[in-house]
């Protein structure tokens, strides 16, 4: 049995069903161009004709050239009751001038008698002359048989007989669909390898949804089954729970499964091309993502990270350069010396575990944790705390004191006052700055009083800020975490804020982000 599988990306039509997931044509055919690159075989581009931003597409896609993919037009076989060369759904396909059209077809009897209202025969000679009419004017077409797996276990003759009418036709793969996504592992593995045994391992693709969580295995074990091709979305998007992970699926076939395609060669690109999509859709990225997130492979207990600084395959599973990604140590109130050691190193710091100023290190961290600090997310403030514990860093102004007022003024508008009183080289400065909002005229009247003397602070932006309550129990009289993320434009960092008060926790995040660009950016 060949190693050799091809990979089919439908990110572009059944990943845009997923519920937020819009891209405009520029998105898609950047989309188009990046997965060309990665080495993609197959990349389905949508429905001509279905809407204008299809049409336009595909219109556009036709002066793009692609290295090494082939774009894919999706439709149906032609309606009951006439012949595929007057069907203006199939005209439209051949139209959209794609070297490969994809047409799904019905495999389980329930949908051809009651939602195509048609007999079984009928539907056999759809799928075999659409196929056949596609064929016969030079397109390679890839049959998808919908709703297989539901369909072979109420009739697994029809189905297979759908499948033979495929292949009469001339399609050249026979892609199984597990279209409502709830068939398991086992049943599902069992049926592919009776179709391959059928029709050949050549001729068979797997096209699986995550309903019932399992999308990324029902693939995985229909290639162990024998199939050949794959389908799949980009980070897993697609309707209702979503399609297959293709970031997931890749990576195991390759390193897990001893599988080669052309996009192999490129895996260490796979994590930048993850967080493209999640950029190109608006999402946030998914930091539990196998392979691919920030998490896959952070280690937060101190056993664990010890145990990976010594070996990494102890507590990796692979490599995580081979999917451009890498190795995290979270430092937390579960941290030992390895860990902060090695924490420490990842931001610039060598450490001695055995020195003083590690001791003190730990117990600063475990007594800011137990107050209701966390660093995971806010490598600027932790990267300030080692410097300071460690003396390597000087303090550039000092903090006399601050005060905000919220006022409702003339008309309904809101405004925020923030008076600032800061020490530098001596010389006191007192500012005073008005915003919609307290962080916001806070961090004003901050840069008003040092930009003068720090100018790279206006290279800093805030590009996020996020609040959580510690413990709801004392109602307004809770602890606040505050979370801040700025950025120069180069680079992002975090810093955080605890306080029984928002305005204070905000304001001790703010102060790191300032003291993180003097200082240390």
């Amino acid at each position: 049995m060949s190693n050799a599988v091809k990979i089919y990306d439908t990110t572009l039509r059944d990943g845009t069903q997923g519920e937020g997931i819009s891209f405009s044509v520029t998105d898609k055919l950047l989309i188009a161009q990046k997965l060309d690159a990665f080495g993609v075989d197959y990349i389905e581009g949508g429905f001509p004709g279905s809407n204008p931003r299809d049409i336009t597409f595909f219109a556009e896609a036709k002066k793009l050239v692609f290295k090494h993919a082939k774009l894919a037009a999706f439709g149906s076989t032609r309606r009951a009751g006439i012949t595929a060369a007057e069907d203006a759904q199939l005209a439209t396909l051949l139209a959209a001038d794609t070297p490969v059209l994809t047409l799904v077809g019905k495999t389980w009897t329930l949908h051809v008698t009651e939602i195509l209202r048609t007999t079984l025969e009928e539907n056999l000679a759809m799928i075999e002359d659409s196929v056949r009419y596609i064929t016969s004017q030079g397109r390679e077409v890839i049959y998808d048989a919908e709703h297989f797996f539901d369909g072979y276990k109420a009739e697994p003759d029809y189905a297979l007989r759908t499948l033979r009418a495929a292949l009469a036709g001339g399609a050249s793969n026979l892609t199984l669909c597990d279209t409502n996504g709830g068939t398991l592992v086992d049943d599902f593995k069992t049926i592919v390898a009776r179709v391959v045994a059928e029709f050949g391992p050549d001729k068979v693709g797997v096209h699986t949804h995550n309903d019932s969580g399992l999308g990324v295995a029902l693939s995985l074990a229909g290639v162990a089954a024998g199939a050949t091709l794959v389908q799949g979305t980009a980070n897993g998007y697609g309707e209702r729970t979503g399609n297959a992970n293709l970031f997931t699926v890749l990576p195991s076939l390759f390193l897990k499964m001893g599988k080669t395609a052309r996009c192999a060669e490129n895996l260490a690109g796979l994590r930048e091309l993850s967080l493209t999509f999640d950029e190109l859709a608006n999402l946030k990225p998914d930091t539990k993502s196998p392979y691919v997130g920030a998490s896959a492979f952070a280690h937060k207990g101190g056993l664990h990270a010890n145990a990976a600084q010594k070996v990494k395959s102890s507590y990796e599973h692979i490599d995580p350069a081979l999917v451009g990604n890498r190795t995290r140590v979270l430092v937390s109130d579960m941290a030992g010396r390895s860990s902060i050691a090695m924490k420490a190193k990842e931001l610039g710091f060598e450490l001695d575990e055995k020195a003083p100023e590690m001791k003190a290190l730990i117990e600063q961290l475990k007594e800011l944790e137990f107050r209701g600090y966390e660093f995971e997310a806010a490598d600027a403030s932790l990267q300030l705390l080692i410097a300071r514990t460690s003396g390597r860093i000087k303090t550039f102004f000092e903090v006399e004191g601050y005060r905000v007022i919220v006022e409702r003024g003339p008309e309904g508008r809101l405004v925020a006052e923030a008076t600032v009183k800061l020490k530098i080289n001596g010389e006191s400065r007192h500012t005073v700055a008005e915003c919609s909002g307290p962080v916001g005229a806070l961090d004003k009247a901050l840069r008003l009083a040092l930009e003068p003397t720090f100018p790279k602070l206006r290279t800093m932006t805030l590009r996020d800020y996020k609040v959580r309550i510690l413990d709801g129990r004392n109602g307004t009289n809770s602890r606040t975490r505050v979370l801040i993320e700025s950025g120069d434009g180069h680079r992002v960092w975090g810093t955080v804020g605890v306080s029984d008060n928002i305005i204070d926790a905000s304001w001790g995040a703010l102060l790191d982000a300032v003291n993180y660009t003097i200082g240390l950016v």
